[in-house]
């Protein structure tokens, strides 16, 4: 959301005339305005020695940037869906259900699926994601993207979706009385993989939150 331009008016002329951010801060705090607004009004602002307030370069994303990232985060989701779902046919034939039938042609076209999917999409996501993060070694103030954080939340937002519903099957085979070895493979793959990419982008986030915001 944008700022008001009265709140970035009065941040600049209280910079202006010398004020401390603490005593700017709790101004605007105590007349009732938003916290994170104010956080986000002062950070404009760089906080260095001159003899009026420098402004913060402001964040912009070029039509390349947003493509990048939708192709990044794509290819993210893809690979950790086929890879779970490769390990998943892997441990359906180490440790074969008796009671299923078998079905042995279209499990290895299935298999064939998906890891001819992950060869694809694996490298694809790897190469983006280079250069996606030599943009912004190149230009840090891409870190505070908003497309790039939109996308990570969405991306946090799957993860957390499939690790309750992978705790939820979990708990639900234990009432049960349904652990199996190769229930309990599956449920790791899936804890593993999803948790690897939240722990990650979620590191992720909170390094791009450390940085000002504008």
């Amino acid at each position: 959301m944008a700022l008001s331009t009265e709140l970035i008016g009065f941040v600049k002329e209280s910079l202006r005339r010398g004020l401390p951010r603490t005593d700017v801060e709790q101004a605007l705090l105590r007349a009732g305005w938003p916290a994170e607004q104010v956080r986000r009004a002062l950070n404009s602002f760089a906080d260095v020695e001159f003899a009026i307030p420098v402004p913060r370069p402001v964040p912009s994303v070029s039509a390349r940037d947003a493509f990048m990232y939708v192709v990044m985060f794509t290819t993210l989701i893809l690979s950790g869906y086929n890879l779970g779902a490769l390990l998943f046919e892997l441990i359906n034939r180490a440790f074969p259900d008796p009671g299923a039938r078998d079905f042995s042609q279209s499990t290895i076209e299935a298999t064939r699926w998906y890891l001819s999917s992950l060869i694809v999409a694996s490298p694809v996501f790897l190469y983006v994601a280079w250069l996606v993060g030599r943009d912004i070694r190149r230009e840090p103030t891409k870190r505070t993207s908003k497309v790039r954080r939109q996308l990570t939340y969405i991306t946090l937002f799957i993860a957390s979706c499939v690790l309750i519903g992978d705790f939820i099957s979990v708990v639900y085979n234990f009432l049960s009385g349904e652990l199996t070895i190769r229930f309990v493979l599956k449920v790791l793959t899936v804890a593993l993989i999803a948790g690897t990419a939240f722990g990650y982008y979620l590191m992720e986030l909170r390094h791009d939150e450390a940085e000002p915001e504008t």
